[in-house]
């Protein structure tokens, strides 16, 4: 009889954490993101983000406070020598903390940390050729993202990516994008979305959008979206939330419900800045 009362009170014990632990979080997140913002950090953002200064000042106001939760939430871990310092940690935040502005987040709550090389990175992969015969191939790669809670980044492509910030290309960007994807299983082109009229909808928009970059690419036509995002859905969503965040304008004029969708998932408008 006694076993039994202390097993159902430890049970009673763990459910109450199950239904208070949101509440904690909650708490514990909007003590950080009432924080001061470091000047430090501050001086890392004019110096290797200058995308955002572009933002309006609620927007550079939230972006700062999700950062306050974000870099104590994720570990950085230094790969192949590279030291992680705030720099490191500064820069990476802010770009990744871009796709959650304006809406409800849970700070990617799949990603445990991040991994950062000095530079790109090899990784093996198995490749079936058009026979089906497969092949063991070696890629140098700027960014991966896997379901299993990482997000591995190239330091001089993270870099380069902050640096110019209209070209289209930003592998912190394209990589977060994935985490999003990946919320909901693995990596589709279908982020979490809400009704099933959004989903209807965001399925046949991405989907008309990738069947053209597919055949664009099939007939060497360029494209605003380049060649990657041809690779399949998830690549095609990643590759046009960097295109939708970069360059706005051209993404827009080109593929007006494309980025229609994009901003109703982000919830901003990056023409406006």
């Amino acid at each position: 009889m006694l076993t039994l009362l202390i097993v159902m009170s430890l049970a009673a014990v763990y459910v109450g954490w199950l239904v208070a632990e949101p509440w904690f979080i909650a708490r514990r997140r909007a003590r950080w993101r009432a924080l001061p913002f470091p000047a430090e950090w501050r001086a890392i953002l004019r110096r290797r983000v200058p995308y955002l200064r572009g933002l309006p000042a609620d927007l550079q106001l939230q972006l700062k406070q999700h950062m306050q939760v974000f870099l104590r939430e994720k570990a950085f871990i230094g790969c192949r020598g590279l030291e992680i310092t705030d720099e490191v940690r500064v820069t990476i935040a802010a770009q990744a903390c871009l796709l959650l502005l304006n809406r409800p987040t849970d700070y990617y709550p799949n990603l445990r940390q991040v991994l950062v090389y000095p530079g790109a990175f090899l990784v093996d992969r198995v490749h079936a050729d058009g026979s089906g015969v497969q092949q063991d191939q070696r890629q140098a790669l700027a960014g991966e993202s896997w379901s299993q809670g990482q997000v591995i980044l190239s330091w001089d492509d993270t870099l380069s990516g902050a640096a110019v910030a209209d070209d289209g290309q930003n592998v912190v960007i394209h990589e977060f994008a994935h985490q999003l994807d990946q919320e909901n299983g693995p990596a589709n082109g279908a982020p979490p979305l809400g009704p099933t009229q959004r989903r209807a909808r965001w399925a046949q928009v991405m989907g008309e959008g990738f069947a053209q970059l597919v055949n664009q690419a099939a007939v060497g036509e360029p494209s605003l979206l380049g060649t990657y995002g041809a690779t399949n859905p998830a690549e095609f969503f990643a590759v046009a939330t960097e295109v939708f965040f970069e360059q706005p304008v051209p993404l827009a004029a080109e593929q007006p419900a494309l980025y229609r969708e994009l901003a109703s998932l982000y919830r901003v408008d990056p023409l406006t800045w």
